[in-house]
């Protein structure tokens, strides 16, 4: 009894490569969720960047500068309230 093998579509592939390298989850985590080996990920990422032949937008680089300040303004806050918590004597 031997396993079919998958197919992923195209438009599936490039969305877990996003998730899994363009995203703050471990490529490992993205993996797990979306039920595929790490590796693979790894390849698809691999195969799919000898693809790109134009370089990111201005749009693209910007939304990316924009979510890591997200990321770190949101890392920020969390030490804050954790902070507040400690001196105030409460738990959240």
């Amino acid at each position: 009894m031997g396993t079919r093998r998958r197919r992923f579509s195209d438009e599936f592939k490039q969305e877990a490569v996003r998730l899994a390298f363009e995203g703050s989850r471990p490529v490992v985590e993205v993996a797990r969720e979306l039920e595929v080996r790490p590796d693979q990920l790894r390849k698809w990422h691999k195969k799919l960047r000898g693809h790109e032949t134009s370089a990111p937008s201005e749009a693209e680089r910007e939304n990316r500068r924009l979510r890591r300040e997200l990321r770190h303004t949101q890392e920020e806050r969390d030490i804050l309230k954790k902070a507040l918590a400690i001196f105030s004597d409460r738990r959240l």
